[in-house]
């Protein structure tokens, strides 16, 4: 008895090792190969771009649900000139650099401010706009100028280079606002509702951003533009750490696109003369 009884136990033992070692087998098959080596890119003939789907105008999506915008524009445009499609990607914004780690896409392409960190952190492309910080508010709020937001609740995108200016000159505006913390929001569509019902009565946001969105609001007269005193920005585009190879691409793409007066024509599309 004891004897059968040992012979089912090593059987039942052996059926559950097996299902155990079959699923090792296949967490193998399913693991990526590097997605943002140029020779993977040009092998696949695509490329998978990360972005936040709600910054206007350098990507964002329509009321159809296409995907539209400057940067949209931009990176089709580079890889076409190398037969690679773009597929975009929709990602937590404050997420970014470890997506690109995780290798669940290829790059960062969307209003990515360079900053230091980022420099350490990433592979970046030669920058190819300028951007400044500014701050919305509403008019009927009676706030002109920086000193008037003293003790007032002031917003910023979540892992933002605005976010990110907040700290490192806090002189500017930290030391002024409530609890010298800006008020974080995973969106600028967020922040926006928050500042339209006097949740918070500033916005410390993106000027290619606040321009476009502002412009195509209904009450766009309600709002008042206030210069943050922030050093103005560059975007580049993020590409993992140490792949210059794909940063030259880019650039390549790029300065093409500048040579034969393809920029010149996304620039006016989007920001005008």
């Amino acid at each position: 008895m004891k004897k059968e009884l040992k012979l089912f136990l090593v059987m039942a033992l052996g059926l559950l090792i097996i299902p155990v070692l079959g699923g090792c087998g296949n967490s193998k098959k399913t693991t990526r190969a590097e997605p943002s080596s140029w020779e993977t890119i040009q092998k696949n003939k695509k490329v998978v771009i990360g972005l936040d789907d709600s910054f206007v105008p350098m990507g964002f999506r329509e009321k159809n649900g296409q995907l539209a915008g400057y940067d949209i524009d931009l990176a089709r445009a580079v890889f076409r000139q190398y037969g690679i499609k773009v597929d975009f990607q929709t990602i937590d914004w404050s997420m970014n650099v470890t997506e690109l780690r995780n290798q669940t896409i290829d790059l960062i392409w969307n209003g990515l401010t360079i900053t230091d960190e980022r420099q350490k952190a990433l592979t970046l492309s030669e920058p190819y706009l300028t951007n400044q910080q500014i701050i919305v508010v509403k008019k009927s709020s009676g706030i002109t100028k920086l000193a008037d937001l003293k003790n007032k609740s002031v917003g910023a995108q979540s892992g933002s280079s605005g976010a990110q200016d907040i700290d490192d000159h806090p002189q500017i505006l930290k030391n002024r606002i409530k609890n010298h913390d800006p008020i974080l929001y995973d969106s600028f569509n967020n922040a926006f509702i928050d500042l339209n019902a006097n949740r918070i009565q500033g916005l410390l946001i993106d000027s290619v951003y606040a321009n476009y969105y502002i412009k195509h609001m209904s009450n766009s007269s309600d709002y008042r533009i206030i210069k943050s005193n922030m050093p103005s920005e560059q975007f580049a585009v993020g590409i993992k750490k140490g792949n210059t190879e794909v940063k030259q691409k880019i650039d390549q793409g790029i300065n093409q696109l500048r040579a034969d007066g393809e920029l010149k024509r996304i620039n006016q599309k989007w920001f005008g003369k």
